[in-house]
């Protein structure tokens, strides 16, 4: 079965949204725990603060290289906001956890500098997010030929 994309173009926000039956605390740790990121989005090292600069491993990226990102702003457990600046462009990220009646809901948003890539960008955010998903189902991780391209259509279909 293929997946289906979920997220939406709003202006130039790239927002995807996942719920886990878990409390906010647990999928927290999901998204900052490095031995937990290391099974779904990759490892990370360095000296986690607000204004500090760490290196995450993006597992799915060609030579799984290290990237520098800023943590911008860290409110445990319902706000992580991290930024990044490489070859490809711009990154601002942010994450955005609520939890009611025993469900935490994960808002994922990157504020896109333009809506030009959103066709290569929002596959691969759905990978990393139905990774984490099967990270913590503890289910194989899903193949990325099943997102990228065939999901490349529906977002460029959202460029204004």
């Amino acid at each position: 079965m293929s997946p289906i994309p979920t997220g939406r173009l709003s202006g130039t926000d790239l927002v995807l949204t996942r719920s886990f039956h878990a409390p906010v605390d647990d999928v927290w740790a999901s998204i900052t725990d490095p031995s937990r990121t290391a099974r779904w989005f990759g490892p990370w090292k360095g000296d986690a603060a607000p204004g500090r600069a760490i290196q995450v491993q993006m597992v799915q990226e060609e030579g799984e290289p290290w990237t520098d990102m800023t943590i911008d702003a860290c409110e445990p457990p319902r706000r992580l906001a991290l930024s990044a600046v490489d070859e490809h462009g711009s990154w601002h990220l942010e994450l955005q956890l609520t939890e009611s009646a025993g469900v935490t809901e994960l808002r994922f948003t990157q504020h896109l500098t333009g809506t030009e890539n959103v066709g290569d960008v929002g596959p691969g955010w759905e990978w990393y997010l139905d990774a984490l998903v099967a990270s913590r189902e503890d289910r194989p991780l899903p193949s990325f030929d099943d997102y990228y391209p065939s999901m490349k259509e529906y977002y460029e279909a959202q460029r204004p």
